[in-house]
């Protein structure tokens, strides 16, 4: 198969599990939500509008950004499998430990009776958790802040006052040690990724090419105008 602007395609590298895993023969256009459901079937993540719109597939993105580690919840019916090159993955079926201690994104929920007929909950979990990762140091969530993380999340049972109750415990509550060690290595693992080519991909079902400097764009720029 021809390579793109020089570069020899690749397969896909992620962050996941504990481990570094390569996907191939993925469509560039293949989402983050067909792929867990379908092909890992981790059933924990929803679809709900298949639109970016109601947060029910909710996942949690980690990548190196500078010299920190950012996690970004994002909705995951609306990104491709390629855009989790180099990064980490994390879905709600990977924040209790085995002994089945919640998370305090979780266990917020739980005492804050935040879940009714459920199937939101695992996106909002999801958004609190990103919330609670970037935030560990603080003390406390603005009404602000937490308005802006739940905002992508929709919910048509508890009129949000209980979620919001949860978002504003939730750093009250201490990661297991298990949990602070996963996140911990997590971060240690991004900081020195493996990952520094571009990514290309060149298949049947469509092409795939993410730069990693501005001499790989003019390149792909050059060769597909």
């Amino acid at each position: 198969m021809p390579s793109l602007n020089n570069h020899s395609p690749r397969p896909i590298t992620l962050y996941r599990h504990g481990a570094w895993q390569q996907l191939t023969d993925i469509a560039p256009t293949r989402t983050v939500l067909q792929w867990l459901r379908e092909d890992c079937h981790a059933t924990g993540t929803k679809e709900g509008c298949a639109e970016g719109d109601c947060g029910a597939c909710t996942v949690v993105v980690s990548r190196k950004r500078g010299d920190a580690v950012v996690h970004e919840a994002i909705n995951s019916c609306i990104a491709f499998v390629p855009s989790l090159d180099g990064a980490a993955l994390t879905t709600v079926e990977d924040l209790a430990d085995t002994d089945h201690t919640l998370h305090p994104a979780q266990q917020a929920m739980v005492e804050c009776h935040a879940s009714q007929c459920g199937f939101c909950t695992p996106g909002f979990v999801m958004s609190l958790y990103a919330e609670y990762v970037n935030a560990r140091s603080a003390t406390s969530l603005t009404r602000a802040a937490i308005n802006d993380a739940l905002s992508g999340n929709l919910c048509r049972c508890t009129g949000y006052r209980s979620i919001v109750d949860a978002a504003q415990s939730m750093l009250e509550l201490r990661e297991s040690a298990t949990q602070a060690a996963r996140r911990t290595n997590l971060e240690k693992v991004l900081q020195a990724s493996p990952v520094r080519l571009p990514l290309v991909i060149d298949t049947p079902q469509g092409r795939w090419f993410a730069p990693q400097s501005r001499a790989d764009l003019t390149r792909a720029l050059h060769h597909h105008p």
